[in-house]
């Protein structure tokens, strides 16, 4: 598999409608905290659902997410009715944001999955001053995005003391 062409470059800023059809900003580095973006193909499917479950547990239950303040974002192309329905309804802490023009899709270069009959399942991991560390991409293996960003979230030095 080729080298996504975002590592090592900023990642990209993108305003999109949240899951309560308000602007959302995504300014990644603008924090100061490690992030990770998520995209996935559709709110409401089983593996969408489970990855998405899985990010919310982990804010909640992993130490180095908690240490680290990891940011989390789920994109889908989902509208915001929709998105908003899958938040309330899996109580998801994290924005929720619609990319129905897929402006955030093509930013990202998030590509098609399964030979092109699915929408791209694609996690960013995103360092404190927003450089795209890593990626991982697969659609089937839906369980092993929090996986990956847990394991990137290990790597990072410890935050400088202010």
């Amino acid at each position: 598999m080729a080298v996504h062409p975002l590592i090592g470059k900023r990642a990209p800023e993108v305003t999109l409608p949240s899951a309560t059809s308000e602007p959302y900003a995504l300014k990644p580095g603008s924090t100061g905290r490690p992030m990770a973006i998520f995209f996935y193909p559709a709110s409401g499917t089983y593996g969408c659902t489970k990855e998405a479950c899985e990010f919310r547990d982990a804010l909640a239950k992993k130490e180095v997410f908690k240490r680290t303040e990891c940011d989390v974002v789920g994109i889908s192309c989902d509208p915001p009715e929709k998105q908003k329905m899958f938040v309330d309804q899996h109580g998801l802490p994290y924005p929720v944001l619609s990319d129905t023009t897929e402006e955030a899709s093509k930013l990202y270069s998030v590509n098609k999955g399964l030979l092109g009959l699915s929408k791209g399942r694609v996690t960013f991991f995103i360092d404190r001053d927003g450089t795209v560390l890593d990626v991982y991409e697969s659609v089937i293996q839906f369980s092993q995005h929090v996986a990956f960003v847990e394991k990137r979230l290990a790597m990072l030095p410890e935050k400088p003391s202010e």
